[in-house]
């Protein structure tokens, strides 16, 4: 059976293949050999900048163009040829280098150093930095961009709304009114949160031989500076050196950014689960679609499918990266092969998370606010001014405030007159009365409307 959306296996190249197509150049089998191909050849041109190293001599500008075409142009085509060796290898870094060395014999200045490929290297120096390259890029280029995309469109959201009273619910039960938009923007201030520590994590890289101690590099080139090597090869490729390893860096960075994703997908879970239960209370309504369905029998219902997908795709993905930054940082000894067969399920965590993002945009923007809808849930919840009474009677030293305000609301429908009238019988200022008489469910927010214009 030929493989295509409707024969794979896993959704992420099946159903879902279209939208997680920005992260194919990273974390296919394509993008994981181009990664290899492209630190092999950084690693040759590294050593053949080294004076110390006579047998290898400096690269001319046309060697050098022609080896930084192999890694910018390196194609899907190249990276057949590489499975093609592997088939022989049975080893898949190998395969890298056998194709390099392929290229580089049809030029005879590089055909005569063609063992300084792969030099001294083991296969997970060569990994380990693909790796870090595809999950920066991936970073970079696309998880980032649409992370902020959901931030930038929440503080909007916090913006317009900022004024707009509504209803709290406290253990499901009627609490203090907020707005809005104070709602939005507390999703907001931790997503930003999220966001800025996920940016700044270093990704970490290694080259240091089979163990991690430069062995068969000072028995060869006891002159060479190779802790200065490592760190300027692993640095040139814009990651973060990483002295201290065995055959395997420690993979504890992959640890620390998996758990930032997973924070973040968490507190777009709680977003979810908050806007569908606005939803069916009427706060919001969702822009219709022509020709969708939302039952396939109730011919009425527009489902909040959108927010339900990304709540799903979003638990998903924080089940597989929890469980990867558990084990990853785990090896026996100085190495074994568990990582590798955990590593290349990297993109599949992080693609379901990509999904989550997609479609909890895509229902944001069917939102449409129902005012009268969330004014009318507060504006008779009288009720909710036992709070600000009982707090200005504590002021005045009024006894027993919290307790008479129990007595009056607790279980029972109070209306504006009530609230009135237990006002009016108060021994407190006739200032502080007069201003407490003022007070409505709708007006009763405090600094709500402040703060989320304010983020």
């Amino acid at each position: 059976m030929q493989l295509n959306e409707l024969t794979a296996i896993c959704p992420i190249d099946g159903r879902y293949g279209k939208k997680t197509l920005a992260l194919r150049e990273y974390f296919s089998e394509y993008g994981l050999i181009k990664y290899r191909v492209q630190v092999e050849l950084a690693w040759f041109c590294l050593l053949a900048e080294q004076a110390t190293i006579d047998e290898l001599p400096s690269l001319s500008d046309s060697d050098r163009a022609f080896i930084q075409q192999l890694g910018d142009d390196f194609s899907v085509e190249d990276a057949f040829r590489v499975k093609e060796l592997e088939a022989t290898t049975n080893h898949d870094v190998k395969a890298v280098e056998y194709f390099i060395k392929e290229r580089f014999a049809t030029r005879p200045s590089l055909a005569s150093v063609l063992e300084f490929v792969h030099f001294a290297c083991t296969s997970e120096d060569i990994n380990n930095l693909a790796y870090g390259l595809m999950l920066k890029g991936a970073r970079e280029q696309v998880l980032l961009p649409e992370m902020a995309r959901i931030i930038t469109m929440l503080e909007t959201f916090a913006h317009e709304h900022a004024d707009l009273p509504m209803l709290s619910r406290t253990h499901g039960q009627t609490a203090t009114p907020t707005t809005l938009g104070k709602e939005f923007a507390n999703f907001v201030y931790r997503l930003r949160h999220q966001y800025n520590t996920l940016q700044q994590l270093p990704i970490r890289g290694k080259l240091n031989g089979a163990v991690g101690n430069f062995n068969a590099h000072m028995v060869t080139y006891p002159n060479v500076s190779w802790l200065h090597l490592s760190q300027t090869i692993v640095e040139n490729l814009g990651l973060t050196w990483n002295p201290y390893t065995t055959q395997i860096e420690n993979h504890d960075y992959l640890a620390e950014i998996f758990a930032a994703v997973t924070r973040f997908n968490s507190i777009l879970v709680d977003l979810c689960r908050d806007t569908w239960g606005y939803i069916s209370l009427g706060y919001f309504k969702q822009n219709l679609i022509a020709g969708e369905v939302g039952s396939s029998t109730m011919p009425h219902k527009v489902n909040p499918i959108d927010f339900e997908n990304a709540e799903g795709n979003a638990l998903f993905a924080n089940s597989v990266l929890s469980f990867l930054g558990q084990q990853l940082p785990t090896s026996r000894w100085q190495r074994d092969l568990v990582d590798s067969t955990l590593m290349r399920n990297v993109g599949l965590g992080l693609s379901y998370s990509y999904l989550a993002y997609q479609s909890l945009l895509k229902g944001l923007h069917k939102l449409r606010v129902h005012p009268e809808a969330i004014t009318e849930d507060l504006a008779e919840r009288w009720e909710l001014l036992a709070e600000p009474l009982q707090t200005v009677m504590r002021r005045y030293g009024v006894k027993n405030a919290y307790e008479q305000l129990k007595a009056l609301t607790r279980g029972q429908t109070i209306t504006e007159q009530d609230v009135h009238q237990f006002i009016e019988q108060l021994e407190i200022p006739a200032t502080a009365k007069e201003a407490l008489k003022q007070l409505t469910p709708l007006c009763y927010i405090g600094l709500a409307a402040e703060l989320a214009k304010r983020i």
